[in-house]
């Protein structure tokens, strides 16, 4: 059984890296010609031994046949040497290799996946999950490629050699193997059991550990850093007493495998002893003997960590490929790839249009029912509802982040869920209420959407954006290194390089999850100035969360319970009496009750 999954691993872990074939080939190679040196030394000192006991007893000596055979012994030890050696520098640039790969392709499947997937996961998990399969992967590869090999022809040539000499010995070195590897397969099912609990835990600490750290001020302002490092030793202590139980059972059983092992020794032992008192071997055929069996035994009793390794590959394959198995966003609706989207601009057809939309995150929890609404080329639509009402889950539907139970989402006229994924969000740009930047330069951040963009585009972008009178005073400019998710920039200026970076990509299609709902009134200024350059001759979506905003806009969109309640112009429902009126008397109002009640519409009050 643990024969069969290995096999497996190797074969689906070299498929996904097929140009690393021939580097183990040659690793392979590298371990057999290591092996046939090694070989060659017992052949070299039985001789040697015959000759020196021959000398003791005729009392003549000849030093010239034992300075070629220990000449002899030197080259084959140098050969095995510079042979391994080069085996084991092919075997850490292959390793390093493989894992580049297999980790690009991890990247690759993550980078696919939907957006359910991480709704699940945590990244910390994800990332954990990466390091621990992709090592043991990695270091089982690279020991099965130099170990394997050479273990295989030293037991062949061993009991061919000792076949030669004595029937009984063969017989009992090949028994060695078959009896190994039963009671290892009795082993294997409850260590399996015991590594995918070990593994459970440690994924569930790493996750924690990468939020905590993500969110050190929040954790630091809470002052729960006990709290945090309490939970994260808690699973590793979990972690140890399910190591304890592991490993008692897995040495427990190592005890009963030597034994086993030993037993067959002995026989051999007693065998080559007992024929060399005899005189039907010599001294030299006796020390040969004993060298073969020596190098049999080695592998052996090296099997319990090759097996170990094994064990540990099988459990970190099987958490790397279930990644790679998860349906990617292409592979659920295969009848969309390569289809392209008519650029919205395309005049006479509504930019954006949902028709009859039902959607729910868990099953009998509707979230969004019914929902009808078009959106003209160029116009200006704000959503307004309760929080939890659905106005994100619309964003996330025409990202085609997910898909509606029911109903048809159309961008130009076109069905979402049937065009191109890529294609779709190049007509969408999105701007969040939390600027979402990267590590790395201003001009990096900019120009994520478009990497080929010119200096000049650059600055044009971050000009129209309000952003670059503030990164032309900083001492690097637009080189600037801003730190994780832009730490080093104030919110206000973090916005300003998210709008230079929408302007750049000129989308038709624009997303606006309020940008200044959290800044102070002279960032908001600068922002909203940066935001009017942006919607200018686009058409907006927009997530209202200040009513200042709303009152700019062509028509509002009101949800209530999943459901559309009003659509029309801010002057048409101001006096409508619905959600909308309700909002801006509440705001006029200015009560500590009202406040309250417009929160829960997610406006600031």
């Amino acid at each position: 059984m643990v024969l069969c999954r290995l096999v497996g691993i190797i074969t689906r872990v070299l498929a996904t890296a097929s140009d690393l074939m021939p580097r183990y080939a040659q690793i392979a190679l590298c371990a057999v010609l290591t092996a046939l040196t090694g070989l060659l030394t017992p052949f070299i000192i039985a001789h040697a031994t015959d000759r020196v006991v021959e000398a003791v007893g005729t009392g003549e000596v000849d030093i010239t046949p034992f300075v070629l055979l220990a000449a002899g012994l030197f080259a084959a030890e140098m050969a095995g040497a510079l042979i391994s050696n080069v085996g084991g520098y092919l075997g850490d640039t292959t390793t390093q290799r493989l894992r580049a790969t297999m980790s690009a392709r991890y990247f690759q499947k993550l980078l696919g996946l939907p957006q359910r997937y991480f709704d699940t996961e945590l990244t910390g998990t994800l990332i954990g999950r990466l390091n621990r399969s992709i090592t043991e992967v990695t270091q089982f590869l690279q020991m099965f490629a130099n170990n394997f090999l050479p273990m295989l022809l030293t037991l062949v040539a061993s009991v061919a050699i000792a076949g030669w000499y004595a029937w009984p010995l063969a017989i009992m070195l090949v028994l060695i193997y078959p009896v190994y590897a039963v009671l290892t397969t009795v082993t294997s099912s409850r260590w399996q059991a015991y590594e995918k609990q070990k593994n459970a835990d440690i994924d569930i600490a790493s996750g924690r550990f990468a939020e905590a750290v993500s969110q050190i001020k929040v954790v630091k302002a809470f002052v729960q850093e006990r709290r945090e490092l309490s939970h994260l030793t808690s699973r590793f202590d979990a972690t140890i007493a399910v190591t304890a139980a592991q490993s008692r059972w897995w040495h427990g059983m190592d005890v009963v495998r030597r034994g086993g092992l030993n037993v067959l020794f002995f026989g051999v032992y007693a065998v080559v002893f007992v024929w060399t008192a005899q005189g039907r071997f010599s001294v030299g055929t006796m020390v040969l003997l004993l060298q073969l069996v020596a190098m049999t035994k080695q592998p052996v009793t090296g099997m319990s960590y090759l097996v170990d390794t094994a064990q540990r590959a099988i459990a970190g394959s099987r958490d790397y490929f279930s990644v790679l198995d998860e349906p990617s966003e292409t592979e659920t609706l295969p009848e969309s790839r390569g289809r392209a989207v008519t650029p919205v601009r395309q005049p006479g057809t509504p930019a954006v249009e949902f028709d009859a939309v039902d959607f729910s995150y868990d099953p009998g929890q509707p979230v969004l029912d019914s929902v009808s609404f078009e959106i003209a080329p160029g116009e200006r639509v704000a959503f307004v509802g309760e929080s939890g009402g659905g106005k994100t889950t619309i964003v996330s539907l025409l990202l085609r982040l997910y898909r509606p139970q029911s109903g048809t989402v159309l961008l130009s006229g076109h069905d979402v869920g049937t065009g191109d994924v890529a294609a779709i969000r190049s007509q969408v740009g999105v701007v969040f209420q939390e600027a979402s930047l990267f590590s790395g330069t201003i001009r990096e951040n900019i120009t994520y959407g478009r990497p080929d963009a010119t200096d000049a585009e650059v600055e044009a972008a971050a000009t129209r954006a309000q952003a670059h009178g503030f990164i032309t005073g900083l001492k690097d400019g637009y080189e600037t290194q801003i730190g994780e998710r832009g730490v080093k920039l104030s919110g206000g200026q973090k916005q300003r390089i998210a709008i230079a970076r929408a302007i750049l990509a000129d989308p038709p299609v624009l997303v606006l999850d309020e940008a200044t709902s959290s800044l102070d009134t002279r960032s908001e200024r600068l922002v909203q100035a940066g935001l009017d350059e942006l919607m200018a001759d686009r058409t907006s979506l927009i997530v209202a969360h200040r009513l200042s905003t709303i009152a700019s806009v062509d028509r509002i969109v009101t949800l209530k319970g999943g459901r559309i309640d009003e659509i029309g112009p801010p002057d048409e429902l101001a006096t409508s009496g619905g959600i909308y009126a309700q909002l801006l008397a509440l705001q006029e109002s200015g009560s500590k009750a009202d406040r309250k009640k417009l929160r829960q519409f997610d406006i600031a009050g």
